[in-house]
């Protein structure tokens, strides 16, 4: 199959596509992702809280929100996210982010795309990513959130704020601190314009839902300069919260 999908390339004049996870060539060039690949990056469909994510039960069960939420709900009114952090899923994300993987976006793009439209999300009037303080956007080079919510601004016609929502301070990285560590950290670190996002309903974008820290310290932000709703998309879940 490998052979007959370059000859025919070669005959048409094509450059092979090639599958952006494991580099096997596609025979059709409007698949993104080989099968094999494909299989190891479903949407989740089911078994999940839909306000927080939270992954329970079976894969095939319906979606219900578990009694955290309902008893405490989130700044925001709905979550959608493609898949578990975890697996190939995880090493995507993170060779993206930390591994100058920059041509992933393409394909993160795509499954946050198809989050939303499978999910049925409620369509925003803006779009905004959860942003990075200056001195780590100049570490890391770019905005993986940011990135991902400009194609997302394209697939679904509507504009992204990338100023909409600002980081004031500098904070040590999420990923070294247990929850409670997590809250503190980031609290009062995000500012919003209000007069960008004032009565707008706002898609709120990010790479990773963990303990969800960020996200709620976003969407407050947000509400307190008078958004008239937040719904947050996340490529990826974490199956467990760190404490």
């Amino acid at each position: 199959m490998l052979r007959t999908a370059l000859s025919l390339a070669r005959r048409l004049g094509l450059t092979a596509v090639r599958c952006p996870v494991c580099g096997m060539v596609l025979a059709d060039q409007g698949q993104l992702l080989c099968t094999l690949c494909a299989e190891r990056l479903p949407l989740r469909t089911g078994g999940f809280c839909p306000t927080c994510g939270l992954m329970h039960g079976q894969e095939d069960a319906p979606p219900s929100q578990c009694p955290d939420c309902r008893l405490n709900p989130p700044p925001w009114d709905a979550m959608h996210f493609h898949g578990q952090y975890a697996g190939l899923m995880r090493e995507l994300i993170i060779s993206y982010k930390f591994g100058n993987r920059f041509g992933h976006t393409r394909l993160l793009a795509a499954m946050a795309a198809q989050t939303f439209h499978k999910r049925q999300a409620r369509v925003p009037d803006v779009i905004i990513p959860v942003p990075l303080h200056h001195r780590r956007l100049l570490w890391r080079g770019f905005n993986q959130s940011l990135e991902v919510s400009r194609s997302l601004s394209r697939n679904i016609g509507k504009p992204v704020l990338g100023n909409g929502l600002t980081r004031t301070r500098h904070t040590p990285p999420q990923t070294r601190l247990g929850l409670k560590e997590r809250q503190v950290n980031i609290k009062d670190a995000f500012y919003a314009a209000p007069e960008q996002v004032k009565d707008k309903r706002v898609l709120l974008v990010d790479d990773v839902y963990t303990t969800g820290a960020t996200l709620r310290e976003c969407a407050r932000t947000l509400m307190r300069a008078g958004a008239g709703g937040v719904d947050v998309l996340v490529l990826a879940r974490a199956l467990q919260e760190p404490t």
